[in-house]
């Protein structure tokens, strides 16, 4: 995988972070730096912590599936990649309070990485440096992150769906583009 497509699985991944930033930013009445910061820190290091650990998990179990881990790869990025198209036409309001408490950060942290954990799994069938990559995908979840919390302070939630639904995309074009390789049909 090549730095051009790691960073645009990054951009993908980070989607649901700049989601629930634009909400932040549209719930907080007096925007400060400090709320884009806190964001930005926690989304990124979630962001980056969560393919780590799923990077190591696959790892135990690569032996078991290296035939099809294509398969694998691809199905794991089409069904994150469908799930966030299938949110960016949910009429369904997300609940995101004013709070930038630990308990309520932790917790949309840990909700918008996970998708990152499936991530990092398929990593661990791909020949991609998985510290490079963590920390591509952190820093790229930072800085969206935190730049989201402006962008919903500013300009309210209309970019909300659009985001997650370019990350959707993304998300499964990059898996259709492992899958296409290891079958031999593409050579990029």
């Amino acid at each position: 995988m090549g730095i051009i497509e790691l960073f645009l699985l990054a951009v993908g991944l980070s989607m649901d972070a700049f989601a629930v930033s634009i909400c932040k930013g549209l719930s907080v009445k007096k925007l400060k730096l400090k709320h884009a910061l806190i964001c930005g820190g926690y989304f990124g290091f979630f962001q980056a912590l969560m393919p780590v650990i799923g990077y190591f998990a696959g790892v135990w179990f690569a032996d078991l599936i290296s035939s099809f881990d294509h398969w694998v790869v691809f199905i794991l990025l089409a069904l994150i990649g469908g799930n966030m198209i299938r949110e960016s036409f949910s009429n369904e309001e997300e609940e995101v309070g004013d709070s930038f408490a630990f308990k309520t950060m932790f917790m949309m942290a840990i909700a918008t990485s996970i998708d990152a954990l499936a991530v990092g799994v398929s990593f661990a069938f791909l020949n991609v440096n998985i510290f490079t990559s963590a920390l591509l995908i952190g820093l790229t979840t930072f800085v969206l992150s935190a730049i989201g919390v402006k962008v919903g302070n500013v300009f309210g939630s209309k970019y909300e769906s659009k985001a997650e639904l370019v990350g959707g995309i993304i998300l499964i074009l990059i898996g259709l583009k492992v899958l296409l390789e290891h079958l031999g049909l593409i050579n990029l």
